[in-house]
């Protein structure tokens, strides 16, 4: 397998790993240690924002590698492509839409549900892209 073959393996790897591990490791550990909820959520806000530009930049990774290789686009690009777009749609809709919202304290417990469920929803998707390119990958 050409490195070109390898890079949207490695950026959907990336992708969905950083999103696992901010997610379900290193937020929820951040309100388990901090002396106050306010301090976790300041740094939690960082992190989530660090992993939207890393889920767009993954995201594109995988858009530019389907379009330089072809045969690997015809392959998989069908299916994954739309979880990629997908994918980086809601990390857009997280960073600028719904994380303002929530910095302002606006309506918090529905803008901080409807962020839960839009990231579970992009973790989803980087999962899917991640299955489909890594089984046409091998």
């Amino acid at each position: 397998m050409g490195w070109k073959a390898r890079v949207p393996v490695l950026a959907a790897a990336l992708w969905w790993g950083s999103l696992t591990a901010i997610g379900f490791v290193a937020v929820p550990l951040l309100f388990a240690n901090l002396a106050t909820p306010s301090m976790a959520g300041q740094l939690a806000a960082r992190l989530f924002t660090a992993q939207a530009w890393m889920s767009i930049a993954c995201g594109l990774l995988v858009l530019i590698a389907a379009r330089s290789n072809e045969p690997a686009r015809t392959d998989w690009g069908g299916g994954a492509l739309g979880f990629v777009i997908a994918g980086m749609l809601l990390a857009i809709l997280l960073e600028f839409a719904v994380s303002p919202r929530i910095a302002a304290r606006q309506d918090l417990a529905f803008w901080h549900s409807a962020g839960t469920v839009f990231y579970g929803l992009q973790w989803a998707c980087a999962l899917a892209v991640l299955w489909k390119v890594s089984a046409r990958s091998s």
